[in-house]
């Protein structure tokens, strides 16, 4: 559905002469420095995937998503998006493509949300009887029954960006890009946002790929990453993968039970391989160990063996840790 080889933009912009004449910039001095914003970006997305498209500010996420939804041209590479090449044929790649960018809404201020829907269908001249079948289901998905009515500059951030997620998506589009779409909404305007990608990647098999800093929305959501970072690919894979390769380890969070003998000594070394007590607050303790080493019930059973425990549970390390990591170190280990 989407093939990127080889993807490069750069931007030029005016650079500061220090020259005789200090400052200025005359056409006969003026010069530009270049930044490259994507540096060789090559990867592939088939029908119906979900992907999350992950890097730091600046990394290059927007550009790319640009450049696939035919507004940016680039330096470089080629881009193929079901067979179109975005830039070339902006108005073929439009009818089947969706795009969300942030807080960047496509509706219009003073109309209510119901008429920016209505508006959609007929300018882009769809089935009428088709796209009031996926506008209705879009609004339940959504919930945006309640304010359908109200005009946008009247609607809250989090209703505005569900109303743009339904603009997006009412057309049924063979692939949606989704910049930043949970920034800056509530807890409830995120479970929906979520709930509404499922249901469009699930239900309809469309074509999804997610660029967020919100990796909740990650980990729940897509089975595959793209990370990158200073405009090129770093990783490519399933989330489980990433974790095994990059933090190996999990956590053992066990409560001791005080009433039964629990004490100070339980801070002494663990007589088994693959494992250590890397905290103790309390009646609190935390052991590190590598699955790949040590299995589970030895552990629980050894600890159990040694130390009276009230509860036990174990931490499956986050992918927010994970992707920290990589951006704190530079890049992958």
């Amino acid at each position: 559905m989407i093939d990127v080889d080889s993807l490069v933009k750069e931007f030029h912009r005016p650079k500061r002469f220090d020259g005789p004449l200090g400052g200025v910039r005359t056409l006969l001095t003026r010069r530009y420095e270049t930044t490259r914003a994507v540096d060789g970006v090559s990867f592939t997305i088939e029908e119906g995937e979900l992907i999350g498209y992950l890097g730091s500010n600046g990394a290059g996420k927007s550009t790319t998503i640009k450049m696939l939804s035919g507004i940016l041209v680039p330096t470089s590479g080629t881009v193929r998006v079901n067979g179109i090449v975005p830039w070339e044929e902006r108005e073929r790649n439009a009818l089947q493509i969706g795009v969300v960018f942030g807080q960047r809404t496509q509706l219009w201020w003073d109309l209510p949300l119901g008429d920016s829907l209505r508006l959609i269908g007929k300018l882009y001249r769809l089935d009428a009887v088709r796209y009031t079948r996926n506008a209705d289901r879009l609004i339940e998905i959504l919930g945006l029954e309640a304010f359908l009515d109200q005009p946008v500059r009247q609607l809250s951030l989090g209703q505005r960006m569900r109303g743009s997620y339904s603009i997006a998506a009412a057309r049924s589009p063979r692939i949606l890009y989704l910049d930043e779409p949970t920034v800056g909404l509530d807890v409830v305007a995120k479970e929906r946002t979520r709930q509404f990608v499922e249901e469009m990647n699930r239900e309809s098999g469309t074509t999804i790929m997610l660029t967020t800093h919100d990796l909740a929305d990650v980990e729940r959501l897509c089975k595959r990453i793209i990370f990158i970072s200073h405009g090129t690919v770093l990783y490519d894979g399933s989330v489980t993968e990433l974790k095994q390769r990059y933090a190996p380890y999990r956590q053992l969070e066990i409560t001791l039970d005080p009433a039964n003998g629990a004490d100070e000594e339980a801070t002494s070394p663990l007589d088994i391989a693959g494992a250590m007590i890397v905290e103790q607050r309390g009646a609190r303790l935390t052991i590190r160990f590598d699955p790949q080493v040590v299995a589970v019930p030895d552990l629980i059973s050894a600890v159990i063996a040694r130390h009276p425990v009230m509860d036990i549970s174990i931490v499956e390390p986050d992918l927010e840790s994970v992707v920290r990591q990589i951006v704190e170190h530079g890049g992958m280990p």
